[in-house]
C-alpha cells in the first residue's frame, strides 16, 4: 500500500462543506447582497467614453472579470 492510497479518518477538510468552499460561499454571499444594496446610477469613464449605468452592473461586470481571471491564474494543467 502506497502512502497515497491510506486515507485520513478524520472529518476535517472531506465532504461537500470543506473550511474553504464555506469561506467561498460566505464571500459570495456578501458580495451578492453589497451588490444589491448599490443600486444608484453612477457615472464610469471607460478610457475616452462616459458611460452612466446602475452601480450593481458596474459591480457584477467587475466581479465577472475577477472570477474570470482567478480562473485563468488557477486553472489546472496537465501534466
Amino acid at each position: 500500500m502506497s502512502p497515497k492510497d491510506v486515507s485520513s479518518s478524520g472529518k476535517s477538510g472531506s465532504g461537500a462543506f470543506t473550511p474553504g468552499r464555506i469561506l467561498v460561499l460566505v464571500i459570495a454571499v456578501l458580495s451578492v447582497v453589497f451588490i444589491a444594496e448599490n443600486t444608484e446610477d453612477v457615472e464610469v469613464r471607460l478610457i475616452v467614453p462616459l458611460v452612466t449605468a446602475p452601480l450593481y452592473v458596474w459591480l457584477v461586470v467587475m466581479f465577472a472579470a475577477g472570477m474570470a481571471c482567478g480562473a485563468y491564474v488557477f486553472r489546472r494543467r496537465p501534466k
